[in-house]
């Protein structure tokens, strides 16, 4: 593997002196090839952290996917820094959000469950509220997942100077919703009932086009574009006047959940984020500030064997037509996807590029989590993170120099779920009640082969640490449940038997382990 190395001959301690709150006059223009700024705001640098929904760890034609095209990806790998242990804060959308917003995991963290409106409570840190105190201006496009509207945890209210797009997840089924929202306010769009697969005004166009307007406004200010979007998560409708699903209608696929075009959209969606994300790499470099801005893209959670089934003829796909956790070089499998604590649930694909700073084709095997992000990204604005949170800077690991902190474990519960990582030993709690089953995985990474009979005191020292690690929930507050329950029921008219948004799609998938009852009902969300 590749390893990145020291950034321009500098100390980590140098580097973020120059990048940081504490910035020199002179040094940062020399390091960044540019003239001296007017302020000392305008010397820190941007940040791009993108977010697919449900996007895979092995759905990139970068490490050989034969179906999936994302050359703007590819190019960030080759130019950029690949992690391979990159964990999701939890298994599903909401919980791993909550990791990356607030530091924290899944045993510290306010929102745990799936349900689509659970809410951050008012005095919660996040990312933004940092990034926003060390003078960033701050704008989130996509889905929250973290609170809707009526609830104490909109974003507005934490760090968020705008945020443009779904506050409640099961608002975000729809791509043709009949509005999005800007800071809790209603944007109508104009012609969509709410329906899943067809409308005049398609979500995330829109959505697009607003983050790359705050890039526009905030071209000489530092600034943090959120993008958690929601594509390729289902249902699965597109534009039909979409490039990308131009590109994929007349391919001969008919795998699906519902519909024999469902495979072919989420490969056109696959392929539209990518072809977005290198609008946003296009739009850096036209403003000059590509070499100023650090851009991160990340999956939220583990991939879904989608599309199991071909819908005509019956064939099968048992791990999904495009097998996002089966490595297609080796064939080896991560056990588990979205909505279980298995490697499938938990790991994601996750990219990071600076040009001139992070060397290009690097490869990261470094150990980190959702949880990392907050502290990473203060350490680089030269902000301070919030204490008795639970994430570690990885900025040794992006850029590529030594004293990178390790976690003495990880830990993750959900429902009935708990987890702990102590390097490359990891141990499953699959329901209440159930023995633990440890793996090694660094010879199973499939976690075929249960070790736990063989090693009892790692076993009893991962149970104790996660007694350590779970304190009770403090929930958020609904402050306005008509105004919340709104936002969770407009699609279709509301819930309503056989609602998609209601009715989480479960066919074709079968789940590794033993996700309970309540998994079930929240996975698809």
């Amino acid at each position: 593997m590749k390893r990145a190395t020291q950034t321009n001959g500098m100390s980590r301690r140098d580097f973020i002196r120059l990048t940081g709150g504490a910035l020199g006059a002179a040094a940062l223009p020399s390091l960044l090839g540019t003239s001296a700024p007017a302020s000392q705001e305008a010397r820190k640098l941007n940040i791009l952290y993108v977010v697919l929904d449900e996007w895979g760890y092995y759905e990139m034609s970068g490490v050989g996917n034969p179906h999936l095209e994302t050359p703007n990806i590819d190019r960030l790998m080759k130019e950029g820094l690949r992690f391979t242990q990159m964990l999701a804060g939890g298994p599903v959308c909401a919980p791993t959000r909550c990791a990356l917003m607030t530091g924290l995991h899944a045993g510290h963290m306010t929102v745990r469950a799936n349900g689509g409106a659970d809410p951050l409570r008012a005095d919660d840190v996040t990312t933004a509220d940092v990034l926003k105190k060390a003078g960033y201006a701050t704008g989130g496009f996509g889905k929250w997942g973290l609170g809707g509207r009526g609830t104490s945890g909109v974003p507005e209210k934490h760090g968020f100077d705008v945020f443009f797009g779904y506050y409640d997840q099961v608002h975000a089924h729809s791509y043709f919703p009949r509005y999005l929202l800007r800071n809790s306010e209603e944007v109508p769009l104009e012609g969509n009932t709410g329906d899943f697969y067809q409308g005049r005004k398609f979500s995330q166009s829109l959505i697009y086009e607003q983050a790359r307007q705050f890039i526009r406004d905030n071209k000489d200010r530092p600034f943090f574009c959120y993008c958690p979007w929601t594509p390729p998560h289902g249902a699965w409708g597109i534009d039909p006047d979409e490039p990308s699903w131009q590109k994929f209608k007349d391919k001969p696929w008919t795998a699906g959940q519902g519909k024999p075009t469902d495979a072919r959209v989420y490969a056109a969606m696959v392929h539209m984020d990518d072809r977005q994300i290198g609008g946003l790499l296009d739009l850096l470099a036209e403003l000059k500030i590509a070499d100023r801005t650090l851009v991160i893209v990340t999956g939220d959670n583990g991939g879904v064997d989608y599309f199991a089934r071909d819908l005509p003829s019956g064939e099968t796909h048992p791990r999904g037509f495009f097998a996002p956790n089966v490595d297609p070089r080796t064939g080896k499998a991560f056990r588990g996807q979205k909505g279980n604590l298995y490697e499938g649930g938990l790991r994601v694909p996750a990219v990071a590029y600076w040009p001139g700073r992070i060397k290009a084709g690097s490869v990261s095997d470094h150990l980190c989590c959702f949880p990392d992000v907050l502290p990473t990204l203060a350490e680089l604005s030269g902000a301070k993170a919030p204490g008795g949170i639970d994430g570690i800077s990885i900025l040794p690991t992006l850029l590529g120099q030594g004293g990178q902190r390790q976690h003495e474990y990880l830990y993750w519960e959900y429902g009935q779920q708990v987890a702990v990582r102590i390097g490359q030993l990891k141990g499953i709690r699959p329901k209440a009640g159930a023995p633990w089953e440890l793996y090694d995985l660094s010879t199973d990474i499939e976690e075929k082969r249960d070790i736990a009979s063989d090693r009892p005191d790692v076993v009893a020292r991962m149970k104790s640490l996660a007694e350590q690690a779970h304190q009770p929930v403090r929930p958020g507050e609904i402050l306005d449940r008509e105004l919340m329950t709104k936002d969770h029921t407009i699609n279709l008219g509301g819930p309503r038997k056989g609602n998609p948004q209601t009715q989480p799609e479960t066919r074709g998938v079968a789940f590794t382990g033993a996700a309970d009852a309540r998994t079930r009902r929240e996975t698809y969300r």
